[in-house]
């Protein structure tokens, strides 16, 4: 039972990283939100902000690369279903681009008031 479990972790890991190496591999959006990511991700890590602010600003980071991803499988899908333009298939596909929209939206209002504002505010503090 263990060694299955251990297999099936395992199968459900990788499977996940061919994931990613195929949204890498196709989906330009989602290299280049990968590589502002990056550096996003490491700075928050070191910023004097509390834990639940790292958390808040990493969470929507990824956030946006979830929601990428999301939006590429649909994308996909609805490719895979028809190449037949239907504007269902807009649809569809406008309404995942949205959420991507949204999740960067998002993403610009966290760092913008855990990072920005407080360091506007310290700067005006010391130019005083």
């Amino acid at each position: 039972m263990i060694r299955f479990l251990k297999r099936r972790i395992v199968n459900t890991f990788l499977y996940s990283v061919d994931g990613i190496k195929a949204a890498w591999k196709m989906e330009e959006a989602f290299r280049i939100e990968s590589i502002l990511a990056l550096p996003l991700l490491i700075f928050a890590m070191f910023l004097p902000v509390t834990n639940i602010e790292k958390a808040l600003l990493m969470g929507s980071v990824l956030l946006v690369l979830i929601t990428e991803l999301l939006n590429a499988g649909l994308e996909k899908t609805i490719d895979r279903i028809s190449t037949h333009k239907h504007p269902l298939s807009k649809m569809v596909k406008d309404m995942g681009s949205a959420a991507v929209l949204f999740a960067l939206l998002n993403g610009m209002v966290v760092w913008f008031l855990i990072v920005v504002i407080p360091f506007f505010k310290e700067w005006i503090v010391r130019m005083q």
